[in-house]
């Protein structure tokens, strides 16, 4: 693959990175703890919260996730592997990997 390429690759996922980790910031401020005072609250906004609390759990576990594999593919640039595909050893095809940077198998493996 042209150095050209990896490089505008590489410039892209720390991009994604820097920015993952600054919506990863800001939602631990803005995180609060379900109060469950039922003089305060009632059973359903308590509901209502604690879904929400939830859902940005999720959020943040696939961020977090998200964030390793960009890792990874940095990784694999800096190692000279960068654009391998993990099951076979071929080439992972520009398209794919301009569609999802952190590609670690080609298509023909990842149909299997």
């Amino acid at each position: 693959m042209d150095e050209e390429v990896i490089e505008k690759i590489r410039q892209e996922l720390l991009r994604l990175k820097s920015e993952l980790q600054e919506l990863e910031e800001t939602s631990k401020e803005t995180s609060e703890p379900v109060e469950l005072d039922q003089a305060r609250v009632g059973r359903l906004s308590r509901m209502d919260a604690m879904q929400g609390q939830e859902m940005a759990l999720e959020t943040s576990r696939r961020r977090q996730h998200q964030i390793l594999k960009v890792e990874g593919a940095l990784r694999r640039i800096e190692s000279g592997e960068y654009g391998d595909c993990f099951a076979c050893g071929e080439q992972i095809d520009i398209r794919r990997l301009s569609v999802d940077p952190t590609s670690t198998r080609c298509m023909k493996c990842m149909d299997k």
